[in-house]
C-alpha cells in the first residue's frame, strides 16, 4: 500500500532512483501542494537574482545547476532583459530613485512616492504611474489586493453560525455566508436553522472552494458568493500556490483543457486549481437511486488524467518559480514541451527542463518581436 500522500519535495531530486510503481503510487491520491521546502545543504546550490530590469520580476532560483546549464540559463535571462520594452525599462524605479516630473503642473505625489530636497523620490520598488496630475509608484510584487468581481479559489478554515470562514491568501480571512450560495437540492428558499446544523455536509474544514468576490466590510474583510453553478467545492485535483501578481485580471479565469480533460481555475488571489474536468448540470430531478449510481463512478479518476493533472501542475510550478506571468496558453505549451521532450512528470522539476523553459520563453518572445517589426 503506498501512502495517502508523498511529499512533493521528492519530486525535486533526480528521477532515476523512482520507479514508474512509486510515480504511479503519488498519481493514486489527490495531493495539495504545500510551499516545498529548501532544497538540501549538501547539494550544489546557485543561487540567480535578476535585476529589476528582467522581465516578469523572477524570484530567486535554488536550482542544482552545474557549468553549462548555468551559463545557458544567464544567456535566457539576459535576452529576456533585452527584450524588454524600453519604456517599460525607463519607468521602472526603486527606494530613493528620482521621479521625473514637471513641478509646474502641480502634481500629487500618490502611493509610494515622498517630497525630498524638492524632489520626487521613489519610496517602492515597481513602475511609475501617472493619472492626470497623480503620480504614484505600482509594485510589481505586492500581496493579492482583491477587487469585487474577482475568481478566487480559498480553503476553509471555520464553520462559523450561518457562515464559512476561508482562507484566500489576504491579510484578513474571507466571508462566505450561507444565503449566499446554493443549497444542494437547488431550490432557491430562505434558510431555515435546519440548513444551518446541516452546514457541514456542503464544505467542511480543509475543503478547497471556488467563490467570487461580492464586496467588502467595513473592517476590511471580504464577503464572498456562490450562487453559481461553476462555483463550489473543488475535488480530485491539486491546489497550487503562486505569487498573486504572476496572475492577471482577465475574463475568463475558468478552463477546460480538452485535450487532458482537466478542468485549469487561476485564482487572482494566487491559489491555483488544477483538477479532473466536471460537467456543470442545470437542477435535475433524479431518482436517488441514479444519484447513488453516478456518485460512485465518478469516485474514480483515470489514471491518465492524473497523469495530466500533475503534468499541468509541474508546469504552473516551474513557470512560477521562473517568474512568469500565468497564462493557459503558456501553462499548456510548457505541459506540451515536456511531452515532446520525452520529460518525465517527475524531472520536470529538475534544473534541466528549467533552463530550457527559459530559453524556450525567450525564443517565443524573440519570434514575437520579430513578427511585429
Amino acid at each position: 500500500m503506498f501512502p495517502a500522500r508523498l511529499n512533493l519535495a521528492a519530486f525535486q531530486r533526480d528521477g532515476g532512483g523512482w520507479t514508474g510503481q512509486v510515480l504511479l503510487g503519488f498519481l493514486l491520491v489527490s495531493a495539495v501542494d504545500r510551499r516545498r521546502p529548501p532544497p538540501p545543504a549538501d547539494a550544489s546550490l546557485l543561487l540567480l537574482k535578476c535585476s529589476r530590469h528582467s522581465v516578469g520580476a523572477m524570484r530567486d532560483l535554488h536550482l542544482p545547476l552545474n557549468q553549462t546549464q548555468r551559463v545557458r540559463l544567464e544567456a535566457a535571462l539576459h535576452e529576456l532583459q533585452t527584450l524588454a520594452p524600453a519604456a517599460a525599462s525607463a519607468a521602472a524605479v526603486t527606494v530613493a530613485d528620482n521621479i521625473a516630473v514637471n513641478h509646474e503642473d502641480n502634481i500629487l505625489k500618490g502611493h509610494g512616492t515622498t517630497d525630498q530636497d524638492g524632489e520626487v523620490v521613489a519610496t517602492l520598488c515597481g513602475v511609475v504611474e501617472r493619472v492626470n496630475k497623480l503620480v504614484y509608484v505600482r509594485t510589481l510584487r505586492a500581496r493579492y489586493k482583491p477587487e469585487v468581481g474577482d475568481i478566487i479559489v480559498g480553503r476553509v478554515i471555520e464553520i462559523a453560525p450561518k457562515r464559512w470562514r476561508l482562507e484566500i491568501n489576504f491579510s484578513q480571512d474571507a466571508v462566505l455566508m450561507l444565503s449566499s450560495m446554493n443549497l444542494p437540492d437547488g431550490i432557491q428558499r430562505r434558510r431555515t436553522a435546519v440548513d444551518e446544523l446541516n452546514m457541514r455536509s456542503i464544505f467542511e474544514e480543509n475543503d478547497v472552494v471556488c467563490a467570487e468576490v461580492r464586496g467588502f466590510q467595513h473592517d476590511g474583510s471580504l464577503h464572498l458568493q456562490a450562487r453559481s453553478q461553476k462555483y463550489g467545492k473543488l475535488q480530485r485535483g491539486q491546489l497550487l500556490t503562486v505569487p498573486a501578481y504572476l496572475v492577471k485580471r482577465r475574463k475568463l479565469h475558468f478552463h477546460h483543457l480538452e485535450q487532458y480533460d482537466v478542468d485549469l481555475i487561476l485564482g487572482c488571489n494566487g491559489f491555483i486549481w488544477v483538477g479532473e474536468h466536471v460537467v456543470v448540470r442545470e437542477i435535475a430531478d433524479l431518482k436517488e437511486d441514479e444519484q447513488k449510481l453516478s456518485a460512485e463512478a465518478e469516485t474514480f479518476t483515470p489514471i491518465e488524467t492524473r497523469r495530466h493533472i500533475c503534468r499541468l501542475a509541474n508546469a504552473v510550478r516551474v513557470l512560477s518559480a521562473l517568474g512568469f506571468t500565468l497564462t493557459v496558453e503558456l501553462i499548456i505549451q510548457t505541459a506540451e514541451a515536456s511531452i515532446s521532450s520525452n520529460v518525465e512528470i517527475n524531472d520536470m522539476l529538475g534544473a534541466e527542463f528549467y533552463v530550457q523553459t527559459a530559453e524556450r520563453e525567450a525564443k517565443r518572445r524573440g519570434d514575437l518581436l520579430g513578427k511585429k517589426r
